[in-house]
């Protein structure tokens, strides 16, 4: 990291590792949901739904943050662009859950409980990763991890898309489907997060 002649505010940081522990709270939710019974579903529902509300009230505070703060460990920009790839995470992930409600999904394939157990480790690194943002050294092992792992929840979505087509009716497909490529988008969304993490690791060198 380079010197700083100036102390740093460090509450922006502080708000981005709220809104990273929102998203795994947000996987652990649905997580729940994937599990549960349907009678279950609705309070499962508005528990994510409260979990994005927090998610945005710390996105404005952040916002806030950033035009009344003086000196901040990184710049504005880096910081808000971290922000929105978290607030989307949590926006997609509450999209999950909203769609097995109004598909009325009782049972998922394996491979949604995989990518999910997929999206849960990057949510878990990302939380990690928010608190070390201070310190730029530790965090080439989060991109790489990361990379990884997008990776993997590409294929595995690749895996669940096709054998949905092989064993569902086209109705029955559409609506999984559904559900896949709202998960794989929290996924992404994640993995952008890393990327420009990366990108500041490079930057800041």
């Amino acid at each position: 990291m380079k010197f700083r002649l100036f102390p740093q505010e460090t509450a922006g940081l502080e708000l981005l590792s709220s809104m990273a522990q929102q998203s795994l709270l947000a996987v652990q939710a649905l997580s729940e949901m994937f599990g549960a019974r349907r009678s279950d579903y609705g309070s499962l529902v508005d528990e994510l739904t409260a979990i994005d509300t927090r998610t945005t009230e710390l996105a404005r505070s952040l916002l806030t943050q950033l035009r009344t703060s003086f000196v901040n460990p990184l710049p504005r920009e880096d910081l808000l662009v971290l922000s929105e790839n978290l607030q989307l995470t949590v926006e997609r992930l509450g999209g999950v859950g909203e769609l097995v409600v109004l598909h009325g999904l009782d049972r998922l394939p394996r491979e949604a409980a995989d990518l999910l157990e997929i999206v849960t480790r990057e949510a878990e690194l990302t939380v990690t990763a928010m608190h070390q943002l201070n310190n730029l050294e530790d965090l080439e092992d989060y991109w790489l991890d990361m990379t990884r792992l997008a990776k993997r929840a590409e294929h595995t979505h690749r895996v669940w898309s096709s054998s949905a087509l092989r064993e569902l009716s086209i109705t029955s497909f559409a609506r999984t489907v559904e559900v896949g490529r709202e998960l794989l988008a929290a996924s992404r969304a994640l993995r952008d997060v890393a990327t420009h993490v990366g990108r500041i690791i490079v930057r800041e060198a």
